[in-house]
């Protein structure tokens, strides 16, 4: 890959530690709120409920508007939505009529440019001219791991160094950096994710095809299978190390944010070595095991362990659907990824609702609802399962179903 592109890729990286930044800054700050502006959790709890939801519907309606704006006005925008929703956290409590109505005008201005990076950084990525496109792709989103480890841990050392009291100079630091990154994507240089001389798939053709709603599977149990376990780590952290939940709720996120991004980043280093649908298969029943080690073990220390575990199997779920689809469905473009995304988040929002619900109709069960919760692993390794015969028949004979077998390539 030419130089000028590896600056390209780097803007990629940092684009992720920005939505790193995005979502996990303000969590930090939510008990700060309720005491400094007198808000209830109820509020609180909205704000986490905006910024999921924004983000759903930039998801959902990028697929319309990203391509005719393009991508170097959409990063640009995404940048500046993330650093204008930071700075705007430091200000507008203090002179709305309310300071919640602040404080949600905020989260709504940032969680548009999560929305936009998470829908955008992997199509730019996608379309840059590298060897070994699996690897890369896992590699870039290992950095939403590190960058939520690096938000919770610097922002917790500034604290404690400085005071909770000054968390305003901590928002304008982190606001820094996606304005640094709006520079370098403005200059850096772009590939379309289509080239000129393809035809690409209008999104109705996308659509009509049984290969995106097995993908659409993928992508929502890729999802489910990371987040079921993720929201509940802080509690087994709690129990496993005997500490206080305030530390918990740190620990145990971390935890499993350094587990999957390693998985990521051994990926991003060894992936050529690796068939990427084998390797998915086999997380998926690593994610099995592991969600069996969480729920069957008789010591939260175990559990703790199952948590990382689950955080490792999952690692590559989530970026290697992505991978797949731009294989399976080529010319799909940046609304199969748009889609894709949408169907990550919701999947992120149905795991744990789905283990909550099981745990409140078996009296509070945690490991019950994490054991129904194999559901999400499984589906998706029968979904990967599903392509990869498509992709075997494909290379063997032609006579396959052509609803499936269209626009795949045989595996090499």
């Amino acid at each position: 890959m030419k130089q000028t592109y590896s600056r390209t890729l780097s803007a990629c990286y940092t684009g992720y530690v920005v939505q790193a930044i995005v979502n996990n800054f303000i969590p930090l700050l939510f008990l700060t709120f309720q005491s400094s502006y007198h808000i209830s959790m109820r509020s609180i709890t909205l704000l986490i409920t905006v910024n999921f939801v924004i983000q759903l519907l930039v998801d959902c309606l990028s697929a319309g508007f990203i391509d005719r704006i393009g991508y170097r006005a959409s990063m640009v925008i995404a940048h500046a939505a993330a650093a204008a929703g930071l700075v705007c956290l430091t200000f507008l409590p203090e002179i709305m009529p309310s300071p919640f109505t602040g404080l949600l005008l905020s989260v709504a201005i940032y969680a548009l440019g999560g929305g936009l990076l998470e829908v955008m950084l992997s199509p730019i990525v996608e379309a840059l001219p590298t060897e070994h496109k699996e690897k890369t792709m896992s590699l870039l989103h290992s950095f939403y791991c590190w960058g939520h480890v690096a938000v919770v841990l610097i922002s917790t050392i500034f604290f404690a160094l400085f005071g909770l009291g000054n968390w305003k100079i901590m928002a304008v630091l982190w606001a820094l950096i996606p304005i640094y990154n709006l520079f370098v994507f403005r200059k850096a240089p772009l590939c379309p994710l289509v080239a000129e001389d393809e035809e690409g798939l209008p999104l109705g053709a996308v659509l009509k095809k049984p290969a995106f709603w097995i993908l659409m599977v993928i992508m929502t149990c890729a999802g489910a299978s990371e987040q079921a376990v993720s929201q509940w780590a802080s509690a087994f952290a709690e129990q496993g190390l005997g500490v206080s939940k305030s530390i918990g709720d740190l620990a145990g996120p971390m935890f499993f944010a350094v587990c999957m991004g390693s998985s990521r980043l051994l990926y991003g280093f060894f992936g050529e070595k690796l068939n990427l649908k084998k390797a998915m298969i086999l997380s998926g029943g690593l994610c099995i095991f592991s969600y069996c080690v969480i729920s069957l073990s008789p010591m939260p220390a175990l559990s703790l362990l199952g948590c990382g575990i689950c955080g490792f199997s999952v690692g590559i779920m989530w970026p290697g659907a992505f991978s797949i689809g731009a294989s399976v469905l080529k010319g799909g473009g940046t609304a199969l990824f748009a889609l894709m995304a949408l169907a990550g988040d919701l999947g992120c929002s149905g795991g744990p609702s789905f283990v909550g619900l099981i745990s409140a109709h078996t009296g509070d069960n945690l490991k019950l609802g994490i054991q129904a919760a194999v559901i999400f692993p499984a589906l998706l390794m029968a979904g990967v399962l599903l392509i990869r015969k498509a992709h075997a028949e494909a290379g063997s004979s032609q006579k396959v179903r052509p609803e499936i077998s269209q626009q795949i390539e045989p595996e090499t």
